[in-house]
């Protein structure tokens, strides 16, 4: 299945919207404003919370978490390393391979894809598309993405912060 994330361009807070290959709306994805740390709720088309991701904020390297149904499922955390950012998905296993900061990347289990990402470079707005593999759960692919995602944001922004 194919999902599309569009972020919106003019909002003070984190705001995306995940459609499927038809064009519907999937999921919404919205940031808290005031808040330590990032935080990311994402809700079905019916407006039911479906995940919630939040950053661990006093910790050396950028982690973040993915809860589901109120349990704690994944665990996103960047590893330390000098030139290549490198990912690991504690919780389902997930490795994370390729060009993560072009936003060309593999989400894997064992070797085998479970989610493929890639960044629509002419577009308005950050926008990816996501392969998901049959029988992956969606929701967590999804919001493991974003974690990603907010991981990239926030390294950005402390740079930009640095200068």
């Amino acid at each position: 299945m194919k999902l599309y994330m569009k972020q919106k361009v003019f909002s003070w807070k984190d705001k995306f919207t995940v459609k499927d290959e038809r064009g519907e709306d999937r999921y919404f994805v919205e940031g808290k404003v005031l808040s330590v740390g990032k935080k990311l709720t994402v809700t079905d088309h019916l407006g039911r919370e479906a995940a919630f991701i939040h950053q661990k904020v006093l910790s050396f390297m950028p982690r973040f978490f993915v809860d589901i149904d109120g349990a704690e499922v994944a665990e996103i955390v960047k590893k330390f390393t000098l030139f290549k950012p490198k990912y690991q998905v504690k919780g389902p296993g997930w490795d994370v391979q390729g060009s993560v900061f072009e936003h060309n990347y593999q989400i894997t289990e064992g070797g085998v894809p479970v989610v493929s990402i890639y960044k629509k470079w002419m577009a308005w707005g950050d926008t990816f598309e996501l392969d998901i593999a049959p029988g992956t759960n969606e929701v967590l692919a999804v919001a493991v993405v974003l974690a990603i995602d907010a991981v990239m944001d926030s390294q950005a922004a402390a740079a930009a912060a640095s200068n």
